[in-house]
């Protein structure tokens, strides 16, 4: 074993070759059920919200706390912690075999948005083994959806197009509307019908209200809804969350909309598992940022706040939650663009995110990473000063050049290796935990 509680997949990687069925075969000891979750973007959050919620209750799942999410991240679990009940947070592409060989008692999903083409293929191939997934399932696993989403509540239909059992969330607060829907939208047509959806309003991407004209299909009514949502920036939000049989307020200390989302989806799970909606609220009121999602780290006296970017729709959110710093003065911004595997070969993404949000909000931006380069051209044509634009590939070095100009907090924008390679950076300095801790 490795000892450290899921920090590494050797383990489970290892036990697989020896004993392909072992998911299955350590799974069926987990006799309080298996909790699955996924989406494309917050699925480590959410299932870290829901471990958080659990842990109130003094119930220890047996959790791939590290965020490693396909078979072997899974099965290094199930190996290295002991436990009656299972939570595991699971890739989208594998998503079907992990559920076949775990039969879940609740199975949460988030959203689906486009997210690495050359290793997903089409958003819609996703939605397609999904719903396969979805239609094996028996009366023993329930669903916890996303009505925003149309391609995760259409999920919750028979054949028929009529709802089945699954307990959905989602926002009711139209005040959190965008003005328009965004260039990064993915869901445009009915999967019933090949219709275009009309759209009343959108809160995250293609996340919002919508209906099919054609053959009527709509956003189920859902029955954890934030219905009025208070947002504080880096200092995360406030929301009145309605319940089944009265409502909760909700004091989370994650920013952003999207980790609006993460909790109403923590929420509903957590009401599915047996736990009170109010005490679900009280946990996650104390979340702790998960891994790279968020962390604030001190850095020679200078406050770094970590925010993972992978897609579209995630940058855009993030983006989002730093418009509302830009008010506290010019932002200071380092950034790490990667092309490697567990990124995705293909970064044109970077031209679909609005990062025309913060033209004329920052001060500062260094860029870094193996795409420094098109990384600052995009800033560029998003209309950043190329005066204020810094190329420098090194992780390092661009890190201590960032938090060497900023005054103050820098923000940091990595994709997934390079926020890798910054936190091993920051935990080799000692100015932070290793992720697995």
């Amino acid at each position: 074993m490795s000892g450290r509680g899921g920090g590494t997949t050797l383990p489970g990687r290892m036990l697989l070759r020896l004993a392909p069925d072992a998911i299955a075969r350590l799974g069926a000891h987990l006799d309080a059920g298996v909790t699955l979750v996924s989406a494309t973007n917050g699925k480590t959050t959410t299932a870290g919200m829901i471990a958080t919620i659990l842990k109130s209750a003094g119930r220890e799942p047996v959790h791939n706390r590290a965020g490693s999410n396909m078979t072997w991240g899974v099965a290094t679990a199930l190996l290295e912690q002991r436990g009656s009940e299972g939570l595991f947070e699971v890739d989208e592409a594998w998503l079907p075999r992990v559920t076949s060989a775990l039969d879940p008692r609740l199975i949460v999903l988030g959203n689906l948005f486009r997210d690495q083409l050359d290793r997903y293929g089409e958003l819609e191939r996703l939605a397609d083994d999904w719903a396969a997934m979805a239609a094996r399932q028996d009366g023993r696993t329930r669903m916890a959806l996303n009505a925003d989403d149309p391609l995760i509540a259409d999920l919750g239909r028979d054949a028929g197009g009529r709802l089945r059992d699954a307990r959905y969330f989602g926002i009711d607060d139209p005040s959190q509307a965008l003005p328009a829907l965004q260039h990064a939208f993915d869901a445009k047509h009915c999967r019933r019908c090949g219709h275009a959806y009309t759209y009343e309003r959108a809160f995250v991407g293609h996340l919002g209200h919508y209906s099919c004209p054609n053959c009527g299909a709509q956003r189920p009514e859902p029955e954890v809804a934030a219905t009025r949502i208070e947002l504080h920036g880096m200092d995360g939000s406030t929301s009145e969350v309605r319940v089944p049989g009265g409502s909760v307020t909700l004091r989370l200390p994650l920013p952003g909309l999207y980790n609006v989302y993460n909790a109403l989806a923590a929420l509903t799970a957590a009401l599915e598992l047996g736990m009170k909606a109010e005490e679900s609220a009280a946990a996650l009121s104390g979340m702790r940022a998960v891994f790279g999602r968020v962390e604030t780290i001190d850095v020679e006296g200078h406050p770094v706040s970590i925010l993972l970017i992978k897609n579209p729709a995630g940058a855009n959110e993030v983006l989002r939650t730093l418009s509302l710093e830009a008010g506290n003065g010019g932002l200071h911004v380092w950034t790490a663009l990667n092309d490697r595997i567990a990124d995705g070969r293909d970064v044109s993404w970077v031209w679909d995110a609005d990062f025309e949000q913060l033209a004329g909000s920052v001060e500062r931006v260094t860029c870094a990473g193996t795409r420094a380069a098109e990384m600052a051209l995009r800033l560029k044509y998003a209309g950043w000063p190329t005066e204020a634009i810094t190329v420098e590939p090194d992780i390092e070095k661009s890190l201590d050049t960032a938090v060497g100009a900023a005054p103050g907090r820098l923000f940091a924008l990595p994709t997934y290796t390079a926020l890798l390679e910054l936190r091993k950076l920051l935990t080799r300095r000692g100015l932070a935990p290793e992720f697995w801790s």
